[in-house]
């Protein structure tokens, strides 16, 4: 009886830390990527090619190598090598700014 109640109560222990700290992880938003200068939202960094508002959506504003506003597009001001607002230019003056949701 001793084995079968230790067995029972490690098995909750780790139910509920798994719980726990996957409630702590699905509720955290993804950082964002905001103009320097301007403070113009530029997407969420993140990896999710389903969010619409991430970097890594290919057809999403802000990830799509057509759109003006996304840091992937290598012609626009924000995906430029040569632009000094973009991420891809090592010698960029206002590169965006990489903030949490709460804006720090």
């Amino acid at each position: 009886m001793t084995k079968v109640t230790w067995f029972i109560n490690l098995i909750f222990s780790v139910v509920a830390l798994t719980f726990i700290l996957y409630s702590a992880v699905a509720n955290t938003a993804p950082p964002i990527l905001v103009d320097q200068q301007t403070g113009k939202y530029l997407g969420n960094l993140s990896a999710n090619p389903y969010d619409p508002n991430s970097t890594s959506n290919p057809y999403g504003k802000y990830g799509s190598e057509y759109s003006a506003d996304s840091i992937n597009n290598p012609y626009g001001k924000y995906g430029s090598e040569y632009s000094n607002d973009s991420p891809n230019n090592p010698y960029a003056t206002n590169p965006p700014a990489i903030m949490d949701s709460d804006g720090y």
